[in-house]
């Protein structure tokens, strides 16, 4: 797997004749969310080698007004012993004043797999992360809980994988972060048993608006064709009471500029009522417009529904 999600290149021609309000430039306010930028919502331009990943932060805060980052390991895979080049990251976003939030963390092993040499394995390769989450200064680690087997095996192997890395973690003051991503992952009272049930504070969840497809690898509704959805809705709000970060995952946008496959004002209306006082981050994974215009889209969204919540 080369990604974290299915990888399409091909957008829709014609996107530069769009004149909507959610791609006019990005308008503050002072009942605004804090905003973050999920590096994912650039992926098509990372892959293709127009955006070199060390940029991500000036150009976050350069192009889009953000001034707070959240990192994909993919991007870094041949850094991740390269101790100088994270020093020098940090630098340069404490120069830019760019906050690191946190570092996602794909395709290190799986943290309930049934084998426990394996298990340990992956509970290894996802700590280096964690170093280098607290060399940048970020607050956590997001995960994927995966493994495989039968449910009540699977929830064993899994509570033994991740009591093992946050407690490492802790160590380093970084925190897990369990984000829905398909299958078992996106069943949000599995998961949140598993959380009660290891009951450590260095270990949440990353609510994600549109990974909640429980019969898809990574969970993705962006084509609506998902025959088994857990419910966006319900699935954010049984993660909320345990956030530490929360994705503002969009798709595509209608002419008003709301997103067209997922409830944004109940979901926003949920995490404003809970007291989130975290990141909100943006993470446009369209394939319609392009990135640029996704991530404006869903920024001026984000904001405009917030300021209008109570």
């Amino acid at each position: 797997m080369t990604s974290r999600r299915s990888f399409i290149k091909t957008t829709t021609a014609g996107t530069a004749a769009l004149c909507i309000p959610s791609l006019m430039p990005i308008q503050t306010n002072m009942n605004a969310p804090k905003i973050s930028l999920a590096q994912w919502s650039l992926h098509r331009a990372l892959f293709d080698g127009k955006i070199m990943p060390e940029a991500f932060p000036e150009l976050a805060l350069r192009d889009y007004g953000i001034n707070a980052v959240e990192y994909v390991n993919q991007f870094y895979k041949d850094r991740v012993s390269d101790i100088k080049f994270w020093e020098k990251l940090r630098r340069q976003t404490d120069e830019l004043d760019v906050t690191n939030v946190l570092i996602m963390v794909d395709d290190e092993g799986l943290l309930g797999d049934p084998d426990k040499k394996m298990r340990d394995l992956a509970v290894n390769n996802h700590l280096k992360w964690a170093e280098i989450a607290q060399l940048l200064g970020c607050h956590s680690i997001r995960v994927n809980a995966f493994g495989t087997g039968d449910r009540n095996i699977l929830q064993s192997n899994l509570t033994d994988g991740l009591r093992n890395l946050v407690q490492l973690s802790e160590k380093l003051g970084v925190s897990v972060l369990i984000e829905n991503h398909g299958h078992h992952t996106s069943d949000a009272k599995f998961i949140t048993n598993i959380i009660k049930e290891i009951n450590h504070p260095g270990l949440g969840t990353l609510p994600d608006f549109g990974n909640w497809c429980l019969n898809a690898d990574w969970g993705s509704t962006q084509d609506g064709a998902c025959t088994e959805n857990y419910g966006p809705d319900k699935g954010v709000a049984e993660f909320l009471p345990w956030a530490k970060g929360v994705s503002a995952k969009s798709y595509d946008f209608d002419a008003e500029g709301n997103e067209t496959l997922l409830p944004y004002p109940q979901l926003l209306k949920l995490v404003k009522a809970s007291g989130y006082a975290g990141y909100i981050g943006i993470e446009f994974e369209g394939n319609r417009l392009s990135e640029s215009e996704g991530i404006r889209a869903t920024r001026n969204l984000v904001d405009r529904i917030w300021s209008e919540l109570p």
